[in-house]
Formats: structure tokens, sequence, C-alpha cells
């Protein structure tokens, strides 16, 4: 019986960028991180919640469909990984304005478990992997990109809210930022406080970041297309 074959279609950024090699691997990774840093300058911060409003989602999508499933997750492990040596790649937490965008740069340098964002950060590699996942099948280049993305957004928000629900309940990080996660957060339970912190806040935004992303890769495939044929 005939093995069954692995289908593995040119990611975006092959196309683009043809070539192999690990000095090539490890540039696209490192490019990818830090266009993920540059889109969580993009930030709004909102009265009744410690987690802001950012441009990284859109940024994490690209990531994932552009490089493919390994490398794109290595862009945000490594994007994770520049936080925990003191780079300030995550969103501003220390600028005053209510709505930042990029400059001056602002960005906050704490380990992502010292964040009641973190979860999200850590979420973000899976989603770049499911989304490149996808896209080495062809899934960027036509609407059912929509269909991947919703489902890594889906793996940015489980462990966001976990962990967002954990330090509401825990008050594990209460001391580290000067006052009491839950009395922040309005709400009458742990449950409805970590849903009104973490997430109806941000569906209508990142569904609005997912659209983009779903129109860009195509639209990319589109262009390249046309390209190679003139």
């Amino acid at each position: 019986m005939q093995a069954t074959q692995r289908i593995h279609t040119q990611t975006l950024i092959d196309a683009l960028i043809p070539g192999s090699g690990i000095i090539r691997a490890v540039s696209l990774v490192v490019a990818f991180s830090f266009l993920v840093a540059l889109f969580a300058q993009i930030s709004i911060k909102l009265p009744f919640t410690t987690v802001p409003i950012t441009g990284q989602t859109l940024a994490v999508l690209l990531a994932g469909g552009a490089l493919g499933s390994n490398k794109g997750a290595a862009s945000l492990g490594l994007y994770a990984f520049w936080g925990t040596i003191g780079i300030p790649v995550y969103a501003p937490s220390q600028s005053a304005e209510t709505i930042h965008f990029i400059f001056p740069w602002s960005g906050t340098a704490d380990p992502f478990w010292l964040l009641t964002s973190g979860g999200y950060i850590i979420g973000f590699i899976f989603a770049a992997y499911i989304v490149g996942y996808f896209a080495e099948r062809g899934w960027d280049r036509s609407w059912n990109v929509t269909i991947a993305m919703l489902v890594g957004n889906a793996a940015i928000y489980l462990p966001g809210l976990l962990w967002l629900g954990y330090l509401i309940s825990s008050k594990a990080l209460d001391s580290h930022l000067g006052f009491s996660l839950s009395n922040v957060i309005p709400g009458s339970t742990n449950l409805e406080k970590t849903l009104v912190g973490g997430f109806y806040p941000f569906v209508v935004g990142d569904l609005v970041k997912l659209y983009l992303a779903s129109i860009c890769l195509p639209g990319a495939w589109v262009l390249l297309k046309k390209k190679d044929n003139s």
C-alpha cells in the first residue's frame, strides 16, 4: 500500500526570497520577531484592564502565513525570548499616552511571565505555527486562510485567558504590579473579570486584524503571480 505523502507547498516568503540555508532562515526569523515588536508599539490602553489593544495579532498571523509553521513559531518564540533578556519589545507599559503609535519607543522589557498579557505572548507561538501549517498546504492563497487564522486566534486567547484568570484569582503578580488586579478589572466573579479584562474588548479589533491579514496573504500571491506572468 502506498504511504500517505505529506502535502507541503511553497510559502510566500520562499516565493519572494528564494533560497535555503541556516543564515537565511535565522535572518527571516529575527526579522519577523522584530516586525511583531514593531506592531506591539501600536497600542491602546484601556482603563479597566492591564491588557492593551495592540497591532501584534496582525503581525503574528502574517509571520505564520509568510514563514510557515516552524520558522513562524520560531520567530514568535524569539520574540518571547527578547523580553526575558531585557530588550524592550513588548507593548508599552510605561508610556503615558492612552494611544501609542510606535515612537517614541516605549516597549516593555519585563519577562513575559511578569506580565498580565504573558499568556497571549505564549499563544502567539502556537498561532504562528497553526497558520503556518495551513499556509504550507496552500490555504494562504485563498479565503481558506481565514479559517486557519480563526483557529490561530483561538490559540492566542486560550493561554492568554488562562494566565490572566490565574493571576486574578491567585493575586500572584499583585505585589509586582503594585495594585490588586482583581480590583482593577470589573466583574462579580473571577471568570467575568477574566473575560472583561482579556476577551470582550479585543474581539472586534482582532476580527479586523484577521480580516486584513486574510486579505494580505492571498493578495500577495495574486500580485506575485501577475509579476511572474508579466
